[in-house]
């Protein structure tokens, strides 16, 4: 089994999904959300496999569908559940594998246990998704310290959204974490279009797994 990665992003709402469509089609990887907090709209595994294309197998079952789109800890206790870290084992599969985390990298699972605290669990290395958008560099600092604190590894920063070339500078010279590339905002988000922004944004080999760490 080739070393999973792992999306998560500096806050809800940036991209993150979208991304880990985009690079789990150029990967051809299989895809795994391990907790999904809504249901009533198109489900981030949904998503993803209608923008990336993938087979049907390649999408692997949530461990915990919850119906309210909320924080899982909250939409767990409101569904009646006990999320079970002991259930958030990686799927083995054949090839790469994403997983895409629940919001932030602070995001509860539990009352107890942070989601990144379950990403220096696995030990995975880490792409983390950041805006481009005012308020950026402060989040994605954060965000690494935390990630370096716990020695979780980070593969690389993947911006999402319009060019702000200061800001991503500014991040990269502060926090010493590679630039992997921006996805940009797609004003037709379509199979097609996700794959070309991709490829024209991102050097796949960066992705490997011999370079996680460095």
């Amino acid at each position: 089994m080739s070393s999973p990665l792992v999306v998560t992003g500096t806050d809800t709402g940036i991209g993150k999904t979208v991304f880990s469509a985009a690079l789990a089609g150029a990967l051809g990887a299989h895809y795994w959300k391990p907790v999904q907090s809504g249901l009533e709209e198109e489900t981030d595994s949904e998503l993803v496999r209608r923008l990336a294309r993938l087979p049907a197998a390649h999408i692997l079952p949530e461990a915990y569908r919850l119906n309210t789109p909320a924080s899982p800890h909250l939409a767990a206790e409101l569904d009646g559940i006990a999320i079970d870290p002991t259930r958030l084992v990686p799927p083995a599969v054949e090839g790469p594998l994403v997983i895409e985390g629940a919001g932030g990298l602070m995001v509860p699972l539990t009352r107890t246990l942070l989601t990144i605290d379950q990403f220096a669990h696995w030990g995975f290395p880490v792409v983390l998704c950041a805006r481009t958008q005012l308020g950026t560099i402060n989040h994605t600092l954060l965000s690494v310290e935390a990630l370096k604190k716990r020695g979780i590894p980070l593969l690389g920063i993947a911006f999402v959204g319009d060019e702000m070339r200061d800001s991503q500078e500014t991040i990269a010279a502060f926090s010493g974490a590679r630039t992997l590339g921006r996805l940009p905002r797609l004003d037709s988000l379509t199979p097609d279009a996700l794959a070309a922004a991709f490829s024209a944004a991102f050097t796949l080999a960066d992705f490997a797994p011999k370079r996680a760490g460095t």
